[in-house]
């Protein structure tokens, strides 16, 4: 199985993997090399924390070619706007199966009586893309522990790694963030989305990751913000990255 892979990149520049359980950087300079063991591998780390970084995140992310990144946080946290704006290449987003769904539908047809076509087109489309081999990015609305389980699997499978970006916001960023898309969940749903999303956090932070995720990454609204690219190493460089 590949090592777990992830670089972050600013302006070129490789962040350090590390050794540690929870790498936090406040306001930090960043490093030019990446740390490595005793016998000359670059150790993987298992959470990188990105938050609370004064504007110094990474502008980009690179995984290896066969890895699957599953984007999760609460609902109107940025995780379909930060998809849109930074993956180029697969993305399975639930959000733009809604709107497939939305634009087809007469619009006096409430949402709930559709909702279950849209969840199997939408998994019926996260199915096709993990099926083509390459890296995939994918939007998790957290609730779901299935999903990450499938993800995992799949990426054992394939010999790849899962990766954790976890959006980090505020419950009133994010409702403000339902508000500006015009669209928002229900208090209990979102109550629900909450309380999952601040176990994930803390299991996360003390370097308790999912079961079947090799790496986590804590970002907040203003690291999100700044990232514009999540890419996968083509196969030929899979010798060169690992």
């Amino acid at each position: 199985m590949n090592r777990p892979t992830a670089y972050a990149t600013t302006s070129a520049v490789a962040l350090p993997k590390q050794p540690t359980a929870l790498a936090r950087e406040r306001c930090a300079r960043l490093p030019h090399a990446r740390p490595r063991s005793r016998g000359g591998t670059p150790m993987a780390p298992l959470v990188r924390d990105l938050r609370d970084r004064c504007g110094r995140s990474p502008r980009a992310l690179l995984f290896g070619p066969r890895d699957l990144v599953v984007v999760t946080g609460l609902p109107g946290s940025g995780k379909s706007t930060l998809m849109t704006r930074a993956v180029d290449g697969l993305r399975v987003d639930s959000q733009d199966t809604r709107d497939r769904w939305d634009a087809r539908t007469p619009g006096f047809l409430p949402y709930a009586l559709y909702r279950p076509l849209v969840r199997l087109a939408h998994f019926a489309g996260l199915r096709r893309a993990l099926r083509s081999g390459e890296g995939v990015v994918v939007h998790d609305c957290g609730t779901q522990a299935w999903v990450r389980d499938w993800l995992a699997r799949e990426a054992r499978r394939r010999g790849g790694t899962l990766h954790l970006l976890l959006l980090d916001v505020p419950p009133g960023t994010a409702l403000e963030g339902q508000r500006e898309r015009g669209r928002g969940v229900s208090r209990y749903a979102f109550l629900r989305h909450r309380s999952a999303a601040a176990r994930l956090i803390r299991s996360v932070e003390r370097g308790d990751l999912p079961p079947g995720v090799g790496s986590a990454l804590l970002l907040d609204r203003p690291a999100a913000d700044v990232l514009r690219g999540i890419a996968f190493t083509d196969r030929s460089d899979v010798g060169s990255t690992r």
